[in-house]
C-alpha cells in the first residue's frame, strides 16, 4: 500500500511540474514520515551519503569538457574536416553530421550537448544543402543520442556506481554498440539521401583535406587519449575525466584559440547547472531507494518473477517496454536511479550479464532522449531551430524506429557489447 503511495505521490507530483529530483526527494520523504520508521536526519545523511563515491567526480569533468569544447572550437574544426572529406558523396552532409556526432560523443559524453554542439553548426548546413527541415531536425536529435552510449558516457558512470560494476569495462562494452549504431544511422541516410537526390557538397581539393584533417587532428585524438588510458590501466575514469578537461583547455586555448576570457563564466554556469541537476537526483534517487529496500520491494520483486519462472528473453521485453514509457516523461539518471536497484536482484536470479544489461539499458536512455513529451534532444534541436517541438517529434520518428531495432540486435547478439570487455580485457 504504502508502495503506491510513494509511486502515485512521485507521479501526481511530477505531473503538475515539479522538478524530477524534489519530485523523487518530496514523495519519498512524505511516505517515510507516515511510515515514522526514519527521521530527517536519517534522510539527509542518506541523501549526502549518496554523493561520497570518489567515482562520480568524473560526472562534472565529462561535462565541464564537453561544454568547453563547444566554445573551444573543437566541434567545428572536426566538422570541417569531415566535410572535405565526405561531404561531396550522396548523403555527405548526413554522413558528415552522424559521424562529427559519434566523434564528439566520444569526447562529451553527454547527448544534449552533442546536439548542440554539432547541430548548431550542421544544422543550415543540411537546409542549403537541400534536406527538409523536418529530416535534418530527427537526424541531429537522433544523432545526438550517439553521446550516451559511444564511452565515456555520464549514464554509464551513475550505472557503474549504482550497480558496483567496473565503469572501465562498461565504457568499453559501449564502444561497439555505439559504432554499430552509428554504422546504421550513415546507411539509413545514405539510402534516403540517394532517394531523395540530395544532400551533397562541393568536392574540396586535397589541400582542403590535409589542411582541415591537421587542423582537427587535437580535437579529435582526445577521443584515443581518454579511452587509450583507460584501456591500457594508466588511468581510472575519474582521473581520465579530469585529464580530459585540462587537455580540452590547452587545445581550446593554446592551438584553436578560440576559448576567450568572455566565456569563462558562461562555460562554468552551464557545466553547474547540468551537474548539480544531475547530483540533486542522485541524492533524492537514494532517498527513493531508501524506502523501496526497506520495505523489500527488490526482494519481493524477485520472489514474483522466480515464482512465475519468467525466462530472460521475457525479462529483457517487460524492461524495455518500462523503460520506453518511463523515457517519455523521465530522463536518463532518474530511469537509471529508480529501476536498477530493483532490477539488480531479477538480473542475478536470470544470470544477465550486467555489462550485457548496461548497453541494453543505455540504449533504451538513448530512445528516452528523443521520445516525446520530456526527451532533451529533441528541446535542444527545436530551440536551436526554432521550431516546435511536434516538427522535430514527426523528423526524428524514422530514426526511432531504425534504432529499436538496433536495441533487438543488442539483446539477441549479446557479443557486441561483451566482445572487448570480456575478450580484450582479460
Amino acid at each position: 500500500m504504502e508502495t503506491a503511495i510513494l509511486f502515485t505521490l512521485f507521479i501526481v507530483l511530477f505531473l503538475i511540474n515539479v522538478p524530477i529530483a524534489i519530485s523523487l526527494a518530496l514523495a519519498a520523504i512524505i511516505v517515510l514520515g507516515i511510515d515514522g520508521q526514519f527521521t530527517m536526519y536519517m534522510v539527509a545523511q542518506r541523501m549526502f551519503a549518496s554523493l561520497l563515491s570518489n567515482t562520480l567526480m568524473a560526472i562534472p569533468a565529462f561535462v565541464f569538457a564537453g561544454v568547453l569544447m563547444s566554445y573551444g572550437g573543437i566541434s567545428k574544426y572536426l566538422i570541417a574536416a569531415l566535410k572535405a572529406w565526405f561531404g561531396h558523396l550522396p548523403g555527405g552532409l548526413a554522413v558528415v553530421t552522424i559521424m562529427a556526432c559519434a566523434i564528439f560523443a566520444a569526447i562529451s559524453g553527454s547527448s544534449p550537448a552533442t546536439a548542440a554542439a554539432i547541430g548548431s553548426i550542421m544544422m543550415p548546413t543540411l537546409i542549403e544543402g537541400g534536406y527538409d527541415k523536418k529530416y535534418a531536425m530527427g537526424l541531429i536529435a537522433a544523432a545526438g543520442t550517439l553521446g550516451i552510449l559511444i564511452p565515456p558516457s555520464v549514464p554509464m558512470v551513475v550505472f557503474g556506481v549504482t550497480a558496483e560494476e567496473s565503469i572501465g569495462k562498461l565504457f568499453m562494452a559501449g564502444l561497439l554498440p555505439g559504432l554499430f549504431l552509428t554504422l546504421i544511422l550513415i546507411v539509413t541516410s545514405v539510402v534516403y539521401a540517394k532517394a531523395k537526390g540530395f544532400g551533397r557538397s562541393e568536392r574540396a581539393s586535397w589541400n582542403t583535406r590535409w589542411r582541415t584533417t591537421i587542423k582537427a587532428l587535437p580535437g579529435a585524438f582526445l577521443p584515443v587519449f581518454i579511452l587509450g588510458t583507460i584501456y591500457l590501466g594508466v588511468v581510472t575514469p575519474t582521473e581520465a575525466a579530469t585529464l580530459s578537461v585540462f587537455y580540452t583547455l590547452i587545445v581550446s586555448t593554446l592551438i584553436y584559440k578560440e576559448f576567450k576570457l568572455k566565456d569563462v563564466r558562461t562555460v562554468f554556469r552551464e557545466s553547474i547547472n547540468i551537474s548539480s541537476m544531475i547530483f540533486l537526483i542522485i541524492a533524492a534517487a537514494q532517498v527513493f531507494a531508501l524506502f523501496l529496500t526497506a520495505n523489500q520491494v527488490p526482494n519481493q520483486i524477485s520472489m514474483w518473477i522466480a515464482d512465475h519462472h519468467l525466462s530472460k528473453y521475457a525479462f529483457f521485453f517487460a524492461t524495455n517496454l518500462m523503460f520506453f514509457v518511463m523515457g517519455t516523461f523521465l530522463e536518463a539518471v532518474s530511469i537509471i536511479l529508480i529501476t536498477l536497484p530493483l532490477l539488480l536482484p531479477i538480473i542475478h536470479a536470470l544470470h544477465i550479464d550486467l555489462i550485457h544489461f548496461a548497453v541494453v539499458m543505455t540504449v533504451n536512455m538513448e530512445l528516452a532522449m528523443i521520445t516525446p513529451p520530456v526527451g532533451l534532444n529533441l528541446f535542444v534541436v527545436s530551440a536551436m531551430a526554432k521550431e516546435r517541438v511536434e516538427s522535430v517529434v514527426k523528423g526524428v520518428a524514422p530514426f526511432l524506429v531504425i534504432m529499436i531495432l538496433g536495441l533487438i540486435t543488442f539483446i539477441f547478439w549479446p557479443g557486441i557489447s561483451l566482445y572487448i570487455p570480456r575478450v580484450l580485457m582479460q
